[in-house]
């Protein structure tokens, strides 16, 4: 693989820190988008080039796009805010980008999420081929593998719920660590059947990598390690190591328990990632889910 010369937004973010040295490793130089001057800090001090910008407004971004070899768009606002706005700056970013990659056959990996499936289908093992009409981050998504047809190399990166590492310090594992503290009891909603899948986030930032290299154009992928581990089993861990009880709570005060997750914490997205492995040849390494909420570092970094 010739090197590229990588363009990457939310360089300075969770995945970002082990995407840049994985891409580096490989021999890719990296541009890395930064809107403050910490997270500049943060991009040069991983080894790559910075270029300040805002995904909000792509005109200052998008010369150092035209120039780069490829680019992966791992930036989005978390903040949950203001979730409807996020989702269109989102896909204005993408739909921008896009514009500017198009007919030049350069790869574009984009982010998107698995628990978009159990909205298609809770409860239904969740496939690359299983698609939605529309939504947030779904029209993101949908536009990508798009513009495949524009000559664009475009794939789609749907990741795990639970992107989990030492590098993983405000993802929804720390967010449930804090809330169960916080509130003295760590809980699933109904028989905690409902099953989230996991992924290490060094594990994630290898398949961007080989997307990036090799993911035909309009794909979609699936950065999960496992099909799933139940909710009350992840509250369960949560619970042993925090010295809480777990307990059992409705649907109806969910919503007041786990604040804006309480929609998203009785999902049951089981996903599989069989089609991504064969394509791109990706195998987990690290540590499972559950050993690694068992680890120091999450209960170390997690603020009440």
């Amino acid at each position: 693989m010739p090197a590229l010369r990588v363009f990457v937004t939310g360089a300075s973010g969770h995945i970002g820190s082990a995407l840049i040295p994985e891409l580096l490793a490989a021999g890719h130089q990296v541009v890395g988008l930064a809107r403050s001057d910490a997270a500049a800090a943060a991009i040069a001090g991983r080894g790559a080039e910075v270029h300040r910008g805002d995904t909000t407004d792509p005109d200052t971004f998008l010369d150092t796009v035209e120039a780069a070899d490829g680019v992966i768009h791992l930036a989005y606002d978390h903040s949950f805010t203001d979730m409807a706005g996020a989702a269109t700056a989102d896909l204005r970013a993408v739909e921008a980008i896009g514009d500017r990659l198009a007919g030049t056959g350069k790869p574009l990996v984009t982010t998107s999420g698995t628990l978009m499936l159990a909205r298609r289908a809770n409860g239904v093992l969740g496939v690359e081929t299983d698609t939605l009409d529309q939504g947030p981050r779904v029209d993101t998504e949908n536009a990508t593998v798009a513009l495949a047809d524009r000559g664009v190399r475009s794939s789609v990166m749907r990741l795990a719920p639970l992107v989990h590492s030492d590098l993983d310090h405000h993802g929804f594992g720390p967010l449930l660590i804090n809330i169960a503290r916080q509130k003295g009891v760590a809980a699933y909603i109904g028989d905690g059947a409902n099953r989230w899948p996991g992924v290490h986030t060094r594990d994630a930032a290898r398949l961007y990598r080989l997307a990036l290299e090799s993911a035909p154009k309009g794909t979609r992928l699936h950065a999960v390690e496992d099909e799933g581990t139940p909710f009350r089993t992840i509250a369960e861990t949560i619970g042993r190591r925090l010295g809480v009880p777990t307990a059992s709570i409705s649907a109806d005060e969910a919503l007041e328990h786990f604040g804006f997750l309480g929609v998203m914490a009785g999902a049951d997205n089981p996903t599989s990632s069989e089609a991504t492995r064969k394509l791109l040849g990706w195998e987990p390494e690290h540590v499972g889910l559950i050993a690694d909420l068992e680890q120091e570092h999450y209960f170390a970094s997690a603020e009440a």
